[in-house]
């Protein structure tokens, strides 16, 4: 009933290659992120030019009304787009780790399955109905870990879809305020 030497260094060897892989998939969307603050940074830096080059060259009030309306568009869809973008690496990190932690799962309970066998091969005469309920018990908890694992994939789904509906809202209200800006730098223009 023992576990083989053999069987212990691959089990152990498998554990490792799982956090191995965890950390990577973690530096990977460290990485993503870093490069997109790095992108967002220069992006920035290269509007600030521009516009410092646009407000030198103001001249009336109207001028400057349109001019802060242009900088305030793309301020608003870079913003949501910088969001999108970090909800989509930490989404990515979280859907390889969930698929690692399943796989771990399953790893596991094939080795309580082998575990039981194991247990029910060489158990003394008479011990049917405990190895029977050790059965039972893993089974149930199966059960239960598929249930508790659809679950979370059902409730990550969800909050994917309710996040790109409120991102979908927050760009059409960002849109509507930018109109009525508009409409009022119009309204001031004809006055």
């Amino acid at each position: 009933m023992s576990v083989s030497t053999q069987q212990f260094i691959e089990k152990q060897q498998r554990n490792l290659e799982n956090v191995i892989t965890a950390q990577n998939h973690l530096f990977s969307g460290f990485e993503k992120l870093v490069n997109l603050n790095i992108d967002l940074f220069k992006s920035s830096l290269d509007d600030i030019s521009a516009k410092s080059q646009q407000i030198s060259g103001v001249q009336d009030v109207q001028q400057a009304a349109t001019l802060v309306n242009d900088v305030a568009k793309p301020s608003a869809e870079k913003a949501l787009n910088y969001s999108k973008s970090v909800y989509g690496i930490f989404s990515d990190m979280q859907k390889q780790i969930s698929q690692l932690a399943e796989k771990q799962i399953a790893d596991n309970q094939q080795q309580a399955v082998e575990l039981v066998e194991q247990i029910a091969k060489y158990s003394p005469t008479g011990s049917e109905g405990g190895v029977a309920l050790l059965k039972a018990g893993l089974v149930a908890s199966s059960n239960v870990t598929d249930t508790i694992l659809k679950a979370s994939r059902q409730a990550a789904d969800l909050h994917e879809a309710n996040v790109s509906a409120a991102a979908g809202a927050a760009f059409k209200t960002a849109e509507q305020a930018a109109e009525v800006v508009d409409k009022n730098i119009a309204r001031a223009r004809k006055q």
